[in-house]
């Protein structure tokens, strides 16, 4: 892990992301004490599959019925 100060970071901004990118975190200092880490991105979002809650989710046989008159004027659907 390499650690380098702000204005050597400003100034070497594109190679630092090249070298990141390659797999090397670097430490960003101020006055010699560490105040952030440039870190390599990995993409955590996994993909969605299409069913996987299939069994899960119970749906009610009235679940796309009228809503009571009172709870619809409540909501303004009246």
């Amino acid at each position: 892990m390499q650690q380098i100060n702000i204005h050597e970071a400003k100034t070497h901004l594109s190679r630092l992301i090249e070298q990141t990118a390659l797999g090397e975190e670097i430490v960003i200092a101020k006055h010699g004490k560490p105040v952030a880490r440039l870190i390599p991105y990995h993409n955590t979002i996994k993909k969605r599959t299409a069913g996987s809650l299939q069994g899960e989710i119970k749906l009610s046989d009235d679940f796309d019925s009228p809503l009571p008159d009172d709870i619809a004027e409540s909501l303004g659907m009246l």
